[in-house]
This record gives structure tokens, sequence and C-alpha cells, in this order.
């Protein structure tokens, strides 16, 4: 069972379906503020805790069973199931953050959604990250995480990562970070094939001071995307009146009317 939140239009008119998918060691509640926005336009719309953090959390981490893959075939895959089966009627967006973006490529049921909103999502290879934000991202992963995460079954969030990760979360995650082409390296993640399915369109937001997600890195990810030409929209902080919005500033309410706004305009907008 995982922890989820459902927000509804107030007016009763429900005329979309958005799901949005957290990013690596966020709980859902960091989503609350977009999620109530879009629902005020009148949108249905899903947040929920992926297995082992936040409201899906277990009493204890340690042993217990995740991986990042999980988090996308069988997490992330049953909210579009639950949501498409609900509303059957409505167009199904969603917005990924950062590893919330990537999981969509591998879901086995994304030939359901409508549109995806990328937001800071990437294929996040260490390399293409700058220094020297690079050479600590390395040294957090294999200096620090993995041994940590031996020692203890589990992966602290004090180590600067968010939230508490699942040990098999982690040590998925740190070495996709360390391969070339991150997941689509991986020959073991049989779920790559799911990118060729998805044909509906796709915006990926990009931000110039999110050293997490360089456009090189979003450029990367969006390549999976095999059968449909992902839009790869650039921002500068100053373009929107911001000092800075790097890799979760999008979901920060001041940008309400510029980010938010026109982001909702492209998800919601009915299909042709």
């Amino acid at each position: 069972m995982l922890g989820a939140t459902l927000f509804l239009p107030r007016n009763g008119t429900k005329q979309t379906a958005v799901l949005i998918n957290s990013a690596t060691a966020v709980p859902r509640k960091i989503y609350r503020p977009f999620a109530t926005y879009l629902s005020g336009l009148g949108s249905v719309v899903l947040t929920f805790d992926y297995r082992g953090i936040g409201g899906s959390r277990p009493a204890s981490l340690s042993g217990f069973k995740a991986s990042m893959s999980d988090w996308a075939a069988l997490d992330s895959a049953a909210a579009v199931s639950w949501l498409r089966g609900r509303y059957k009627g409505l167009p199904l967006g969603v917005v990924g953050h950062s590893f919330g973006g990537q999981a969509i490529g591998l879901l086995p049921n994304n030939d359901m959604i409508s549109r995806s909103l990328l937001v800071a999502a990437q294929a996040g290879h260490w390399g293409l990250m700058p220094s020297p934000e690079k050479y600590r991202v390395y040294a957090m992963l294999n200096l620090l995480g993995k041994p940590i995460t031996h020692l203890l079954g589990y992966t602290p969030g004090r180590l600067g990562i968010g939230e508490d990760l699942p040990k098999g979360v982690f040590l998925q995650w740190a070495d996709w970070v360390m391969k070339e082409r991150y997941y689509y390296d991986d020959p073991s993640l049989t779920a790559l094939a799911n990118y060729g399915q998805y044909k509906a369109p796709v915006r990926a937001l990009s931000f110039t001071d999110d050293p997490w997600a360089t456009e090189p890195m979003v450029e990367l990810l969006c390549s999976g995307f095999t059968a449909t030409k992902p839009q790869i929209v650039s921002i500068a902080p100053q373009a929107v009146g911001a000092k800075t919005i790097g890799h979760f500033g999008f979901f920060r309410p001041e940008h309400r009317e510029t980010l938010w706004k026109d982001a909702a305009g492209w998800l919601l907008a009915k299909p042709a």
C-alpha cells in the first residue's frame, strides 16, 4: 500500500487527470502547492510516495526490499492505472520531477498517458554535472554512500540526499549515475523497451542554474523517447524574474504566475 493524496477541483468539474511523480528521496508533500494549483484549474491530481519514502515507509528500512526500477514498474505504474481506471474519460497528464520523469519511459502502461511534463528530469551521469558538484556527487555516492548503506542496511538522508532511502534504491541509483549513459547502459533494465510504446507529447523543462539536471543530461534522457519528439525548454531564472530555480525551485509557489502558468497551459491543453 502506498501513501497518496487526491486533489479534487472545488467546483466539481473535472477536465483532466494529472499524476505527479516525485523526485528521488522527496516526499509527496513537497508537491502539494503545485497540485492544489492544478486542481484549481479543473484537474484531478494524484500525488504519492514511492515505497520506502514518506507515507509509504515501513517501520524499518533496514532489510526493506525496493529498487528504483520498482518505483517505476510497480509504484508509478500502479498510480497511472488507478487514475486511468477511476477517470476513464479524462486526458491523463503526468508531471515527472527528476527521477519521476525518468520513470515515465520505463512504465509498462505509459501508453495510457496523454502528455508528460518533465521538470528537471535527466539521465544523471555524474560526469555531465559541472565542477565542483560532480566531484561532490561522486564522493557522496561512492566514498560515503555505499559503505554507509552496506553498514546500516539503508541510506540515511543526512548524507545530503533528502529522505532516507532503501538500500536497493540507493545502490541502483549510484550504479546508474556512474554509467556514461545512465540507465540506458544497464543491460539488466529490460523496462527500457517500454520507451518505444510511448507516443504522446513530451515537454522537458531545463533550468540553467540546476547542476543536477544540466541541458546535456536532459537531452540524454529525452533521447530515449524514440516514438515521439520531446520539446526541450531551457529556462534562465532571470527570464522569469527569479534569482534561482535550481533542481527543486520550480515547485515554489512564487512561480505561480510564471513557470506554473506556462506549464499548466501546456499540460492541461485539450488533445487535438
